[in-house]
């Protein structure tokens, strides 16, 4: 094998490399030979057909195996030799077409791993916000709680529906005179002012009694999940059978007990230590994210630009799916950009990505100068989590991880991350700063609206909803709620719970 240095840009190397047709050969005649071993030729025992019949018979099959194998042995040979630890899949493009007979000449492009020292590093002195729990954050907590377990209770025949009532329906919805599916429901509960229905529609039950039949007129906004129903007029003709008032649930034993608490005293401390947790998560998100501020500030090196263009688009692939998930945009707004049409804005995205990559590569670096590990019980761990998120193909998520080594590496890279960022907290230098659960929120949604992992490959949804990929997508109001009927209430009951 030859090897000819034909260009160096920075991190991009390019080289030739020839492969002499005896070497060639003597792979072929290798491969033959291991095709002679299992191939059933009529006339020939078992591994005793010639050489030269086999070649004519699977000379194709061979030679991709050939080519395949060259190039990825004298190409780990290249990298040995070089010392060239390789940012991503490098590009190969040979000369011309293979000729059996003649040397294998084929160029090779490679994006290098910038070299990172890190053997003077030390932590950077930080600030760790703390905020301490109160009693008045836990009476507040419970409040909600006691808010959340509303219920109604049947008001008098002659009560008229109010704000914040909740009324019992029959409907059905037509559209052009037809009934349309979806939009019937039987001894349903709809809280009025929810916006769980289509708009326009609860405003109009508004001042119903019970035993009131009602014709609801509205229109299916135009962006209307349901593409047949979209911008079109309907009528619900709606039967009231009841009027409901909502009835608090009072912060007291009763409250406690009915959420499976021995007493309030209990509850209490149980939501005492739900707020610890979730203030001590807060401080380490901010403590994390003033890390990686001080980090890319003291370091600042070149980075492979295909791993740029990479994290860039699954950046602009994130922002796509959070602006069309809140409304802001459609498919359609897209459709054709591979990145947004304001300049600006992909300059910003594209330095996102680049200060991500750079920090991923430096906390790697980090990592592996200090001997941080992840052991094969927390990729486990993870892969547990995976499982349980697609219940029912637990055993299909096991067995991809299973035989897919690549997505393990997804899975265990922030895993790594966050041990060395843990690693590295714990040798800083840390001043403590007391504030309030407020101060502490507000600092860490401030935070939120700007990109937080130099590895996780996400925008956060309120920066996400900044960038949209044109004027007309900036214009667009939020997403029309559903039709009304008993899944989409079950839905949201849920998403109260």
């Amino acid at each position: 094998m030859q090897i000819e240095e034909l260009a160096i840009d920075g991190l991009k190397h390019e080289y030739k490399i020839t492969v002499p047709a005896k070497e060639l050969d003597a792979r072929m005649d290798a491969i033959l030979t291991e095709f002679r071993a299992t191939a059933k030729i009529k006339g020939f025992r078992p591994g005793k057909a010639p050489l030269s019949l086999l070649k004519r018979m699977h000379g194709e099959r061979a030679q991709g195996q050939l080519l395949n194998e060259t190039m990825q042995e004298t190409s780990a040979k290249l990298f040995e030799e070089k010392k060239i630890k390789p940012a991503m899949r490098p590009e190969v493009d040979m000369a011309s077409e293979f000729v059996d007979g003649k040397d294998l000449e084929y160029t090779l492009t490679v994006e290098v791993l910038p070299e990172i020292n890190v053997d003077a590093f030390k932590a950077p002195a930080l600030e760790r916000w703390i905020a301490e729990v109160d009693e008045s954050s836990i009476d507040a907590f419970v409040e909600r709680i006691a808010t959340q377990q509303k219920s109604f209770k049947k008001a008098a025949k002659t009560a008229k529906a109010d704000d914040g009532d909740a009324v019992l329906i029959n409907y059905v919805g037509r559209v052009d005179g037809e009934e349309f599916d979806g939009g019937a429901g039987e001894d349903f509960q709809l809280e009025l002012g929810s916006g769980m229905f289509i708009p326009g529609f609860e405003g109009q039950l508004v001042g119903a009694k019970a035993g009131d039949n009602k014709v609801v007129s509205v229109s299916f906004p135009e962006k209307y999940q349901a593409e047949n129903l979209a911008g079109k007029a309907a009528e619900f003709t709606v039967d009231v059978l009841e009027v409901r008032k909502p009835s608090e649930a009072k912060v007291d034993e009763d409250l406690a007990k009915n959420m499976g608490f021995d007493d309030l005293a209990s509850l209490r401390i149980s939501v005492k230590e739900q707020l610890d947790t979730d203030n001590k998560g807060l401080t380490r998100a901010h403590m994390k994210r003033a890390l990686l501020d001080a980090l890319a500030e003291e370091y600042d090196f070149a980075v492979p630009s295909g791993m740029v263009d990479l994290e860039f688009g699954q950046i602009w692939q994130q922002i796509q799916q959070d602006a069309i998930s809140s409304g802001e945009a459609t498919a359609e707004d897209f459709a054709g950009l591979s990145e947004p049409a304001d300049k600006a804005e992909a300059d910003e995205f594209r330095s996102i990505a680049e200060r991500r990559v750079r920090l991923g590569l430096l906390l790697s670096e980090i990592g592996v100068a200090n001997k941080v590990e992840v052991n094969q019980e927390e990729v486990n761990k993870r892969v547990i989590e995976e499982a349980r998120r697609f219940p029912g193909q637990e055993a299909e998520v096991f067995e991809y991880f299973q035989k897919n080594d690549e997505a393990r590496a997804q899975l265990r890279a922030p895993i790594f991350e966050e041990k060395v960022v843990d690693f590295v907290l714990e040798s800083a230098k840390l001043t403590d700063k007391s504030v309030t659960r407020d101060e502490l929120e507000a600092a860490v949604r401030a935070l939120d609206e700007e990109e937080t992992s130099p590895s996780a490959g996400k925008t956060k949804k309120k920066a996400a909803a900044k960038k949209t990929p044109a004027k007309k997508a900036a214009a667009k109001k939020a997403p029309a709620k559903k039709v009304p009927a008993k899944k989409a209430a079950a839905k949201k009951s849920a998403a109260k719970k």
